[in-house]
Order: structure tokens, then sequence, then C-alpha cells
């Protein structure tokens, strides 16, 4: 973390992919919001969403085409049942993949639940300038996604480097 830096806060939507949470007991939407909240960013919006791959599109679209948007997190859909299909949703909108963060996060989530993590289909990228980020739908993993990963690398005063930093060059063609 570089003290000198000055902390810029960024408009995020959450998006839960489930077909049987509600607000009130949607556990890893709320652990997320909270979060993100407690750094200091922008919860811009939050949604409930069937896990249907037209649907989590909209959704995701929507906001990807908005410009106050910085990032969107998904939880949710990232499994390997015949439902789970927001990789499939979010994929076909990314502009870059991340590759990186599929990888680190099965990394760190196998000190917690072993050889599982390798059904954890966890993707993230950039789409229209807006970074995404899609985690299971376990509060544990949003716990994990969140703390060990998305918020150093939301957090311009990360170094070496970090995500906003780049923000401005998202565009570039």
């Amino acid at each position: 973390m570089n003290k000198d830096n000055q902390f810029i806060p960024l408009n995020i939507s959450i998006l839960t992919v489930s077909d049987s949470r509600t607000e009130s007991d949607d556990v890893s939407g709320k652990t997320l919001a909270e979060r993100l909240q407690q750094e200091g960013h922008k919860l811009y919006q939050k949604r409930i969403v069937a896990d249907d791959i037209y649907r989590i599109r909209a959704v995701v679209s929507h906001w990807i085409a908005e410009e106050e948007v910085d990032a969107v997190i998904t939880t949710g859909g990232t499994g390997v049942t015949g439902r789970d299909g927001t990789p499939e949703a979010v994929t076909p909108l990314l502009d870059k993949v991340l590759e990186g963060f599929g990888e680190v996060f099965r990394m760190l989530s196998y000190r917690d639940i072993k050889t599982s993590t390798m059904q954890s289909r966890a993707v993230a990228g950039v789409a229209n300038g807006t970074y995404i980020f899609c985690l299971p739908g376990s509060s544990g993993a949003c716990r994990t996604g969140w703390d060990e990963l998305i918020k150093a690398q939301l957090d311009y005063r990360t170094k070496p480097c970090n995500l906003v930093q780049l923000m401005p060059r998202l565009m570039e063609k």
C-alpha cells in the first residue's frame, strides 16, 4: 500500500445469481456490498437474478453500458451444474479476460475447500471499460475473492500496480 496516493472510490454493482435467494437471505451479496462500502467504495446497484444466461447477460450488459459503473461483481452460478451459467453469460461480453483471477482465486480457495476448488469457474475481465469479477455463490468464496484479490486491485494505493491506475487507459484503441 502506498500512502502517497489518494484512495479513489469506485461505483460497484453487485449481482447475485440464484434461483432461490431473496433480498432477505442473500448473505453473499450482502457480504460483498458491506465489504466494498467499508473500504470506501460506493454501491451503485445490487440485484438478484435467476440463474439464466440471458437474464444475467442482460443485467451485466446494462451495467457495462452505464458510464458511472466502474466494476461489477457477481456471486453465484460459477459451478458445474446444468443451471450454473454465469461464465457463459459474462465471458462473451469481455473485451479482455484476466486469466490470473480465476487461477489465483482457486489457489487461495484450496486452503479452505481443498480439491473442491476445481469445481469453481470464477472468471474476471474487462468489458467496455468496466471490470467484471464472477465469484462463486458461497459467502466464504465472496470473502476470499474480495478480501484477498479484488479489494487490493480496486485500491489505487496498492503497489506495485493495481487495476484502478489502468482505468483511464481501458478504452484505448
